[in-house]
């Protein structure tokens, strides 16, 4: 990560000074640059809203539902298309600039991306959520972030947040179980939850098949103080205390796995055997749909069925 940082601001300087012609080609400054940092300007404004979006959904604030997200970024996309536009001017702008092809192109693009995000306000009446925008998922809330039209868990499915209540239920149900190690500000687990489990190869699986553990590593929920363990690791023999429940589950994830990426699927029976080799990010629906049909082959043939 430093290398790329390093190598980015590094780059311009190194090619200036190889080839200081380059510098006489430069657009000279102007309006132009002013029109730059406005757009850029609107951008960091979106930005930092996705980025207290993530906090927000870690925390539990309830502050930007998916709706007050969406509605936000919308204001921020009709301003920036009704500047580049010309219908706003800032103080520094140059009162007699005229907007060219480029500026019109864009700021038409600016107006079309706010109906996409308009799509998101939507409502899918079959599952009773919010229309998720696949193009920005992991950047936007969650569907079920909802003030409106709030769900547990992804795509309307049942899902249990704590690994004992979901085995006992499995055990019930003799069902196997999808253990779904995931986070509240994972990009690739939206992904796939938003793109790959509608999936129709996909779905049924997931409704029908399976009991869905869904362990959040970067929940924030604190454990009682009377319930707090401490476990000494098999890899390093440290002693970890879990003050958050998040802890317990990126603990579990490394100790027995030795994976701490989200997210990661793991197929198991109730009495806690793999059903197949777990997998990581797999955005192709139709070897998710294979990884889900082997567990479930395969959990058949441990009960001899």
């Amino acid at each position: 990560g430093m290398g790329g940082f390093g190598l980015a601001l590094a780059l311009p300087f190194a090619l200036f000074a190889a080839f200081p012609g380059m510098m006489s080609a430069l657009p000279k400054s102007g309006g132009w640059m002013t029109t730059v940092k406005v757009v850029l300007g609107f951008i960091e404004l979106a930005l930092a809203l996705k980025f207290l979006s993530n906090a927000d959904l870690v925390k539990h604030w309830g502050l930007l539902k998916v709706e007050v997200f969406l509605g936000l970024w919308i204001i921020i996309g009709i301003g920036l298309g009704l500047y580049l536009l010309g219908k706003i001017r800032f103080p520094h702008d140059s009162k007699n600039a005229k907007i060219g092809p480029v500026r019109i192109v864009l700021g038409v693009l600016s107006f079309a991306f706010v109906a996409y995000l308009a799509t998101g306000l939507m409502v899918d009446k079959e599952k009773d959520s919010l229309n998720s925008l696949t193009l920005l998922s992991g950047i936007a809330p969650p569907a079920c972030y909802s003030i409106f039209h709030p769900c547990d868990c992804p795509q309307q499915l049942d899902c249990y947040k704590d690994l004992e209540t979901g085995i006992e239920v499995a055990r019930k149900l003799n069902k196997p179980i999808l253990l779904d190690f995931t986070g509240h500000a994972c990009v690739n687990c939206r992904k796939m939850e938003e793109n790959v489990w509608p999936q129709q190869n996909v779905y049924p699986y997931l409704k029908d098949d399976y009991i869905l553990i869904s362990l959040y590593v970067d929940e924030k929920i604190d454990i009682p103080e009377n319930q707090r363990t401490t476990v000494t690791s098999r890899i390093d023999g440290r002693s970890v205390t879990f003050k958050r429940t998040g802890q317990k589950w990126a603990f579990m994830q490394a100790e027995y796995f030795g994976v701490n990426a989200q997210p990661f699927y793991v197929l198991m029976s109730p009495d806690g055997n793999l059903l197949n080799e777990p997998i990581a990010y797999t955005p192709d629906a139709d070897e998710y749909a294979a990884f889900l049909k082997c567990g479930v082959d395969n959990f058949k043939k441990m009960n001899g069925k």
